[in-house]
């Protein structure tokens, strides 16, 4: 994996993308069109459909660890033209995993504010029961469902 400083990447994003391997570019756009995808989904169809989107059926291995996907949807969220939240950010990863071969399971949960009184809710990504994805904001949130 190719690290630079944040600082290098946002002084020239076109210099730092041809410096990754043809393979994480590959990733980097792939990511960016799932995401992309996802977030469409998210936007217009109802949540019980939109979830079903990353749970597609598993493949063979296409040699893309849960790290670099989970990189790539990272990377590629920072860098489109709109804000993606949690929920898109989850089904990417999920999708791209399940692609991969990889059981990745999306979790989601609620929480109440107490502050504000509001109902909050969030996304996260799981492999083995490990958080890949999402577990950063995680905390507090009781899990309502999961998404094989």
């Amino acid at each position: 994996m190719l690290l630079i400083s944040m600082q290098e990447a946002r002084s020239n994003p076109v210099a730092t993308f041809h410096r990754l391997s043809a393979e994480q570019r590959w990733l980097l756009l792939r990511a960016a069109c799932v995401l992309s995808t996802a977030s469409a989904i998210v936007a217009l169809l109802p949540f019980r459909r939109a979830v079903s989107f990353g749970s597609v059926t598993r493949r063979k291995n296409r040699g893309s660890t849960v790290s670099d996907c989970v990189w790539a949807v990272k990377a590629a969220a920072k860098r489109l033209p709109w804000r993606t939240k949690c929920i898109e950010q989850g089904l990417a990863t999920q999708r791209m995993l399940r692609q991969t071969g990889v059981d990745a399971v999306l979790h989601y949960g609620a929480r109440h504010d107490p502050h504000s009184g509001r109902l909050e809710a969030h996304v996260w990504v799981s492999v083995v029961g490990e958080t890949i994805i999402g577990g950063e904001d995680a905390s507090g949130f009781a899990e309502i469902a999961a998404y094989p």
